[in-house]
């Protein structure tokens, strides 16, 4: 969320096409019936302290714009997505990540 808040609008908008493009394969097609609940579970690397709402705000943003922009949803408006829940932070050496999970309600 730092480097986020501190580049420059162009590459902002290029990280988030790239993002768009990378869960393109995963979602595109599909449809979610909203409105929804979000659950996300950060997974970090090593053991170093991590500011997790930095991970999950950006991620959050960019996948929500994106599943908007692919005709997933209508829109990630307070009416279609109700709950952003963030569980606790878990360790995978091996394979790091942010797992989302979209539940409609």
């Amino acid at each position: 969320m730092n480097a986020y808040g501190n580049t420059n609008t162009f590459t902002n908008n290029e990280v988030k096409k790239a993002y768009l493009e990378t869960i393109r394969e995963q979602v595109e097609g599909k449809v979610i019936v909203t409105p929804v609940e979000i659950t996300y579970r950060v997974l970090k690397g090593s053991k170093r302290r991590l500011d997790k709402m930095n991970v999950i705000a950006v991620t959050s943003k960019y996948l929500l714009d994106a599943l908007t922009n692919l005709g997933c949803w209508e829109d990630d408006n307070d009416d279609h997505v109700k709950t952003e829940t963030i569980l606790p932070t878990e360790l995978d050496r091996d394979n790091p990540r942010v797992e989302i999970i979209i539940t409609s309600i």
